[in-house]
Parts: C-alpha cells; sequence; structure tokens
C-alpha cells in the first residue's frame, strides 16, 4: 500500500494547484450471453491503487482550502457494496468500508452514491485530470456532471474550467520502475523463463502447437500467474514467420523450428520472451547458421543498452549485423551502406527492435521528446527482440525457405548499462540442445 499511497501523492504534486482527477476502473465485458472474459484491471486504475475490483471509481484532489491557504490531498473510492445476493453468485466484495481501510483511502464510497458524491467533489476546482476518450461510459457519466454544475450558478457551484489528459503524466511515471515493480518483473521473468523450458524439454515431433501453450500456460498458473500477459505465440515452421501468429493449432514436424512468444503476468506486470528452438531438439546446418546471426545481432543490441542511448541505437547496431550477415550468406546483394540505405533488410526484418515493457506489454512512454529518439535512463525496463523471417516461398535457396527466428529478453536498464531480467532462459545453441536432450513427460 505504501507504493500505491506513494504513487498517488506523486500525481497530486504534479497536477496543477485546485484540481481534481477521475479515474474510472475497468468493466466487466461480456464474452458470450451471460458469461464474462476474466476480469483484468485497468493499468492505470490498479496503478494507482491497486484495487482489484471492476466497476470502481477513484477520485485524487489537492482542492485549495482557502481557509488555510494551502492544498489539502484527498483520496476517494467508489466500489460496489457488500451483497449477500450477489457475493453467494459472484465471490466476496471487498466494500466500502474494507477498502477505505485497507487501501489506505481517506474516503470510500458505495458506487450507488457515486452522481451526487461525485458532483459535490468536482465542485469548486479549477483543473478537471481526466482520460477523455479511454472509457466511454466514464465519459458520458464525467460530462453529464459538468454540464450539471454549469446549470447550477444559483447553487453557487462551480464546473472546472480546464480538463486535462492525465495520462501523460502517469506515462512518465510508470516508465520508471521502482525498486517493488522490479522486484515482481524479476520474479514475473523468472516464472515465464521456466515455462519456456517447460516447453522446450516437452517438444516432441508429433505433437501440436497447443501442446506447448498448454504447457506454458500450467507453469504460469502453477507458479500463481493465472494468466498470459498477451495471447501466447507458438509457431512451428513457417507460423513463425507470421509475426503475431496466435492459432497455435498446428502440428510439429520433425525438421522444423518452433517460435514461442510468451510471458505471463504477475500482479499485473508483464514478461516478455521469445525463444526460438528445433522440434527435434537439434538444429539444421541452415537453422544454426540464421539462429547465431540473430543472437549476434541481440548482443550487439544489448551493448547499446545504457543511459544516454537510445532505441536507435540499439537498433542501427542490430540491423547492421542483420544485414552483413545477409549479404554473406546471399540473401541480400550489393554493399552494407546500399542495404541500410535501401532497408532492404526489411524484406526479412520488418518489425522493431523492441519496446518499454511494465503493466501493458507494449508499455506506455513516450519514444520521443521534441522529435527527438528519447535517451534511456536507470529505471526503464524495455525489450530486445531481433528476429529474421524468410517465408516459405522467398525467392532464395531453398534451405533457408520457411524459417523463422526471433530472440526477446527483457532489460533493466541501470547506471552502469543494463540488467537482463531473462538471461536464465536459455538461448545458446549448446544450452537449448543439452536441455532438450533431457525430454520430460
Amino acid at each position: 500500500m505504501k507504493e500505491f499511497c506513494t504513487r498517488r501523492q506523486r500525481l497530486l504534486d504534479m497536477m496543477q494547484d485546485n484540481s481534481i482527477c477521475i479515474m474510472p476502473a475497468a468493466n466487466l465485458v461480456t464474452r458470450s450471453r451471460d458469461t464474462e472474459y476474466a476480469f483484468r484491471q485497468d493499468s492505470y486504475f490498479h496503478y494507482l491503487c491497486g484495487f482489484p475490483e471492476p466497476q470502481a471509481w477513484l477520485v485524487l484532489s489537492n482542492q485549495r482550502r482557502s481557509s488555510a491557504r494551502s492544498k489539502t490531498s484527498l483520496s476517494v473510492l467508489f466500489c460496489l457494496d457488500n451483497d449477500p445476493t450477489a457475493e453467494l453468485w459472484q465471490g466476496k466484495r471487498i466494500g466500502p468500508l474494507q477498502a477505505k481501510k485497507s487501501f489506505e483511502l481517506n474516503l470510500a464510497f458505495s458506487l450507488d452514491e457515486l452522481d451526487e458524491q461525485l458532483l459535490t467533489l468536482l465542485d469548486g476546482h479549477d483543473h478537471l485530470y481526466f482520460a477523455q476518450g479511454h472509457n466511454s461510459e466514464a465519459d458520458e457519466l464525467v460530462f453529464s456532471l459538468l454540464e450539471a454544475l454549469r446549470d447550477a450558478p444559483k447553487q453557487s457551484m462551480q464546473a472546472p474550467s480546464s480538463i486535462i489528459d492525465v495520462r501523460p503524466l502517469l506515462d512518465e511515471m510508470r516508465l520508471f520502475k521502482s525498486a517493488a515493480e522490479v522486484a515482481i518483473m524479476r520474479r514475473a521473468a523468472e516464472i515465464s523463463g521456466q515455462a519456456h523450458q517447460r516447453a522446450m524439454q516437452r517438444c516432441r515431433a508429433g505433437l501440436n502447437e497447443y501442446h506447448l501453450e498448454a504447457q506454458l500456460h500450467y507453469e504460469f498458473a502453477m507458479n500463481g500467474a493465472k494468466h498470459p500477459a498477451y495471447g501466447s505465440i507458438v509457431g512451428s515452421g513457417a507460423n513463425a514467420c507470421i509475426l503475431h501468429y496466435t492459432q497455435n493449432d498446428q502440428p510439429l514436424n520433425d525438421g522444423d523450428l518452433v517460435l514461442i512468444d510468451a510471458g505471463c503476468e504477475l500482479q499485473g506486470y508483464a514478461a516478455d520472451i521469445t525463444r526460438t528452438f528445433p522440434v527435434s531438439g537439434r538444429f539444421s546446418p541452415a537453422q544454426k547458421i540464421l539462429y547465431e546471426l540473430v543472437l549476434e545481432a541481440q548482443q550487439a543490441a544489448f551493448a547499446q543498452v545504457k543511459p544516454g542511448n537510445t532505441f536507435k541505437q540499439v537498433s542501427d547496431a542490430a540491423v547492421s549485423v542483420l544485414t552483413q550477415g545477409l549479404i554473406k550468406l546471399g540473401l541480400l546483394s550489393g554493399s552494407l551502406a546500399f542495404n541500410l540505405q535501401k532497408q532492404l533488410y526489411r524484406e526479412y526484418f520488418m518489425h522493431g527492435i523492441g519496446h518499454w515493457l511494465g503493466l501493458d506489454v507494449h508499455d506506455v512512454g513516450s519514444y520521443k521528446f521534441a522529435g527527438e529518439d528519447r535517451p534511456f535512463e536507470p529505471g526503464m525496463v524495455l525489450t530486445i527482440e531481433p528476429g529474421l523471417y524468410v517465408a516459405h516461398d522467398a525467392d532464395v535457396d531453398t534451405q533457408w525457405q520457411g524459417i523463422g527466428i526471433r530472440i526477446e529478453d527483457n532489460l533493466l536498464v541501470t547506471e552502469q548499462g543494463y540488467d537482463n531480467l531473462t538471461k536464465d532462459t536459455p538461448k545458446r545453441i549448446a544450452e537449448i540442445e543439452s536441455l532438450m536432450a533431457q525430454q520430460s513427460v
């Protein structure tokens, strides 16, 4: 709770004087008829209070008190009330009384009081911080209340005169991870790495992609991470060349590679690991050559991850290695400078080198400042994920056709350079082949 309280106070300190912030929780989403998808809390809402239930609202205020001539920090939660009948069907609710105590809030109300209390809370503030467009139902309620305030001058009520997007402030806060966040992300990386190793050890020809997906999710859940952070990718053979392949329903064939891009979500935080390995447990000569090229590119990219450098420097280092290798192997022709200038490598490496990582797998945070690439700073967490994808019908030597390879790790930027949170997940060819030789049932 100390972590959440600190975040709320930081946000209040960054807001202009006499401001109010309104942040809605996520709602349940219908899956079919009267069933819902598994609930996942809104990342912004979770970041500020950690309250785990749907249909809740968090209100923060630093309203100026004229008598004291000072700002007073206020945190208020609206949530579903305790209801024995509803709880019989859907499980226990925390309720306002317990929420106020457990989540260290100044006030907590039943959701039934939202309209009336929120109108009173909005009154008299100069500025409203709100993520307009983020939640359409919240937009409708907030703007109806603002209109009600504007229509009540005789009652001496005052609506905020400006609406400010709160997301840039929160995005900047979320970009830099605290020690507590890093500890969770390190554990998420550890669980996810164990899941990748489990899949490697249980992989064999004749199984299906979904068998490996099941092994991943089993390992997640058995370690307290009930859900994957995103749709797990298990692409064998040419399916590995489909960047966001999630069908995971094709057989594993001897001689093919299988690419797994998967990570668990732990306490809201994502891991994001990709490993590529042979179904048979042994790389073919052609697979080995391309794999080593991707691994070399990743190591070149890693060397550029340090304070003051940028994603462009990381990408340029990886792309240079990949392009030089593709020229040497005959998949590209011409000089290195020509291929880089024309970006001809993009036929085989068409995505970015990485992204921020945190509560969202593609986490928030600006990549540029005033049009310039943003320098890395300690506390940022990012992925590095070079790859090569040679289509099954590419106009190249047949030994390369249908090979898709990606290697992805999660790096914390430190004062000295970086800390690889996923370094214990095998990726050297000898490590992978040795692990797969120890097959498990």
